[in-house]
């Protein structure tokens, strides 16, 4: 029986990224200290920039983009723009994509674009895997002497100054899915892209980017034909932080109007509200109460979501517009 390339190409691409997860979760896991990857609250609708493997999921050409403002009215906090868009190709058994993001926290500066490739298998018969890589460059600066309200302005413990550099990213991921679930692991990136040490910071940070393991699941129940409840779970494993939680669930109505309600462990209550304003073109906002100690001093974070996709009547795969 003659064997195709394109599913020699498959099977090895899969392969070969389950050997790279293994390898990198068991290496990597005792070497963190602090989550720096870009956080998302509506990440169940922007999975490419969690699991490289995503890439071509939709089986259509979609644009995704994310702005997110987190701990309003506190100054130098995080802000992250992404805009993505993918595609699959060869009959939906390949994925393809790109990212261009900017991540800003306080006096440090991240941006930079990747680039998503992901091969897709049919496992059974409702159930398809998905391997995929991601390769980009990012532009990262630092500046510690734009830190405000400093004890001593003269000490030498802010002076650091890291001009604009840029460095080569990698992340893998693994992602499975029927027609009412999926399960992925992933990690973003997992080079040190980001400075691994300031020399001149004593006070214990010792590290700016580190291993994340990322671990998402969700399901699709229809309730009746014009209610679908959807809970979902993100699990985040930093080495040396706590494990975090993500527990999620939305309710769409006649799949034009969804709302939702998470709860992130250690941190804050979310709010999330998705329209389906047309076909191509969807439409959501979340917003982060927290109730953490950082309850003081924000009001909150904002982070809105659009995305529009061509084709959309095309795809195959009608659960998709769940996730």
């Amino acid at each position: 029986m003659k064997i195709s390339i394109n599913k020699i190409y498959i099977a090895n691409t899969v392969k070969l990224t389950v050997l790279i997860c293994t390898c990198f979760i068991f290496t990597n896991i005792e070497h963190a200290f602090a989550q720096t990857e870009p956080m998302y609250s509506q990440y169940m609708y922007n999975m490419l920039g969690v699991n490289p493997a995503y890439a071509g999921n939709r089986e259509v050409l979609g644009l995704n983009f994310f702005q997110r403002n987190q701990w309003v009215g506190l100054r130098g906090a995080p802000k992250t723009t992404s805009l993505s868009i993918d595609q699959s190709i060869k009959e939906g058994k390949i994925g393809l994509g790109i990212q261009m993001y900017s991540d800003q926290l306080g006096v440090e500066d991240a941006s930079g674009v990747n680039a998503f490739l992901s091969s897709r298998i049919k496992v059974s018969d409702k159930g398809i895997l998905s391997a995929g890589l991601s390769v980009g460059l990012m532009n990262y600066q630092f500046n510690s002497l734009d830190v405000q309200n400093r004890f001593t302005p003269g000490d030498n413990t802010f002076v650091t100054v890291i001009p604009s550099q840029w460095n080569p990213s990698v992340g893998f991921g693994l992602y499975y899915n029927t027609d009412q679930f999926y399960l992925g692991v992933s990690s973003p990136s997992v080079l040190k892209s980001r400075l691994a040490k300031y020399e001149n910071f004593v006070s214990g940070i010792q590290k700016t980017d580190d291993f994340h393991l990322f671990t998402t699941m969700g399901y699709v129940i229809k309730i009746n034909e014009e209610v679908n409840l959807k809970p979902s779970t993100m699990i985040k494993m930093v080495s040396g932080a706590p494990i975090e939680f993500d527990f999620n669930t939305n309710v769409w109505l006649k799949d034009i109007l969804g709302l939702g309600v998470s709860y992130r462990t250690g941190d804050a209550i979310l709010g999330m509200a998705e329209v389906q304003a047309s076909r191509n073109l969807r439409i959501g906002y979340a917003y982060d109460m927290p109730f953490s100690p950082l309850k003081a001093y924000t009001r909150g974070s904002h982070e809105i979501m659009i995305r529009y996709e061509w084709g959309s009547s095309k795809s195959k795969i009608k659960s998709t517009r769940y996730f």
